[in-house]
């Protein structure tokens, strides 16, 4: 995230841009039980870059910058960087100390940082390593497309056992180690029609 300084030492609004990496996973057709393009998870995108210069308030002269994260977090410097422990919404504030004279110029800028508005292609199980027999839940309660509509949850079991919805419960007859697929397709443009899948394996024993 970068943002550049006016003559005047004042942060522009227009030119401010939040640098939001969606978690995009690999593409796979809902039901597909032999693509082997669909890999594990990925992180949250929960870290943030922030830059404040230039300053060129040239009479002012240079500026010491202090940067409260909005989760207490309070870091010094023309450039910073800062990962969250949570994925909400934060406001950072922007303090500028001017070095020649002491002088505190508080909120110079208020940047919202939305952790939420993200794609997340993502699930969750009950267990990872089971018996033969022994039922297992899955769950996605993150998951989403934002620019998709009517978005398709698929969970494919790699055992032959294809089912839809936002959660879901399977039990395995033999044991092995199933890499389970969780695909989403929607409508919209085309990274909604072509689907996207992550895996997460679960160890099934005798």
């Amino acid at each position: 995230m970068r943002f550049p300084v006016d003559r005047f030492g004042r942060f522009s609004l227009s030119a401010l841009v939040l640098l939001m990496m969606s978690t995009a996973a690999h593409a796979q057709q809902a039901g597909d039980t032999t693509s082997v393009g669909c890999g594990p998870p990925l992180p949250r995108m929960l870290c943030v870059d922030l830059d404040g210069r230039p300053s060129i308030d040239e009479p002012a002269g240079p500026f010491t910058y202090q940067w409260h994260m909005g989760d207490g977090t309070t870091l010094t410097g023309p450039t910073v960087s800062h990962c969250y422990k949570e994925r909400k919404n934060y406001v950072v504030e922007l303090d500028v100390i001017v070095d020649k004279t002491g002088e505190i110029r508080r909120g110079q800028k208020y940047i919202p940082v939305n952790l939420v508005q993200q794609d997340i292609v993502d699930f969750t199980p009950s267990a990872t390593r089971v018996r033969v027999g022994e039922a297992v839940s899955f769950t996605a309660p993150e998951a989403q497309l934002l620019t998709c509509n009517n978005v398709q949850l698929v969970w494919d079991f790699r055992d032959g056992t294809v089912v839809q919805g936002s959660k879901a419960q399977h039990t395995f007859r033999r044991p092995g180690t199933y890499a389970v697929r969780f695909s989403m397709r929607g409508y919209g443009s085309a990274a909604c029609i072509s689907s996207h899948c992550v895996s997460r394996e679960i160890v099934v024993e005798q």
